[in-house]
């Protein structure tokens, strides 16, 4: 069943701002916003139940059917309503209602014998979250994990700037101590990547077997707890006048040599 919305005042309409808007509000009504045909497309494959699509038919080509995104219910909005709830300008006539599915460490499940594993630790940037879910699936590792997050995952810079790889990679979130603890359970041996003396050189280990590497904040790094619990501190060699790269950077860097290690 199909209906309008015209106003842009409706409550439901201001609901759906607050939604995208506050993180508060997404962990209380368990509900995320996603905007875009592919990024909705790709929840979906992703297992992710929908309670509502809204549409703007201008923006949608003259033979689209929203009924092919399975959904509570299908709402059509004015060019007015649209704008307001839309957070980019350019999402295709498509915004969304999902259920948050569940990050925890213990419903990973691992089809591989050694699974490769990315590990950032309180990352402040969402753009930078999102880079490295974009690198993780495109090396296709088995799980990210995001310690002490900083951000609910479900930030809609975080979809955005991961071009909706959050939800084609395997995502947990914990604490330093839970995500150390659940690793070393597993018998994954843990690489962190750090400015210190007693580091070895990334490429010089052997990441055949099953392997998290751990990065941090620039500014901050990582903290003593990784760094004394890895099995592993290893680092990036700099060639160049400053002492660290971009987060993400450093991630891709690591994730690709494990493949090429691997045979990709």
């Amino acid at each position: 069943m199909h209906k309008l919305i015209s106003s842009p005042q409706n409550s439901l309409v201001k609901s759906l701002v607050v939604l995208s808007e506050k993180s508060k509000a997404r962990k209380q009504t368990g509900s995320f916003i996603v905007e875009g045909r592919r990024e909705l497309t790709m929840a979906i494959q992703g297992g992710y139940h929908v309670q509502k699509v809204f549409y703007y038919k201008e923006l949608l080509p003259q033979d689209f059917d929203v009924e092919q995104y399975p959904s509570e219910a299908y709402i059509e909005v004015s060019k007015e309503v649209y704008e307001r709830i839309a957070y980019r300008a350019t999402t295709e006539g498509i915004v969304a209602v999902l259920n948050a599915n569940s990050m925890h460490l213990k419903d990973l499940t691992f089809k591989t014998k050694f699974p490769l594993i990315m590990v950032a630790e309180a990352p402040e940037k969402p753009g930078n979250i999102g880079a490295i879910l974009r690198t993780a699936d495109a090396a296709k590792v088995d799980a990210v994990c995001i310690a002490n997050p900083k951000t609910d995952m479900y930030n809609p810079n975080i979809i955005r700037s991961s071009v909706g790889c959050l939800f084609t990679v395997q995502i947990a979130t914990g604490s330093t101590s839970e995500i150390l603890r659940y690793l070393q359970k597993e018998k994954i041996d843990t690489y962190a990547a750090a400015l210190k003396e007693d580091s070895e050189l990334y490429h010089e280990q052997d990441y055949n077997k099953s392997t998290a590497f751990v990065v941090g904040t620039e500014s901050d790094g990582l903290s003593e707890e990784w760094l004394e619990g890895s099995t592993k501190k290893i680092i990036i060699p700099m060639l160049g006048e400053i002492d660290s790269m971009n987060v993400s950077v450093a991630a891709g860097i690591l994730m690709y040599e494990a493949k090429r290690q691997r045979g990709f």
